[in-house]
């Protein structure tokens, strides 16, 4: 997947991690459900160490009541793909 399809695909995943503030009462029983899923799912978009490091903190974050406002997919693509690499490209 390409890094555009990459953020795409982050920020409905964002979107859907919104949903639970959306229906009151249900959305954080939904919130049981996602946090693992979301979890998950950021471990098999960004590989090694740091997805397996997003996967936890997006599974904290999803899991907690009132945090679904972090965009942990879509920050987690500018961590890979802006301030990484501009890291990696200051320290050559």
């Amino acid at each position: 997947m390409n890094k555009y399809k990459k953020l795409v695909f982050g920020l409905l995943l964002d979107a859907l991690g919104l949903v639970s503030f959306i229906i009151p009462g249900i959305g954080e029983f939904s919130d049981i459900i996602w946090a693992p899923i979301s979890g998950w799912l950021m471990t098999k978009l960004y590989k090694g160490k740091a997805g397996k490091v997003a996967g936890v903190i997006s599974l904290i974050e999803e899991g907690l009541p009132g945090f679904d406002v972090i965009p942990t997919f879509t920050l987690m693509w500018f961590y890979t793909y802006v301030f990484k690499k501009e890291t990696i490209e200051n320290k050559a």
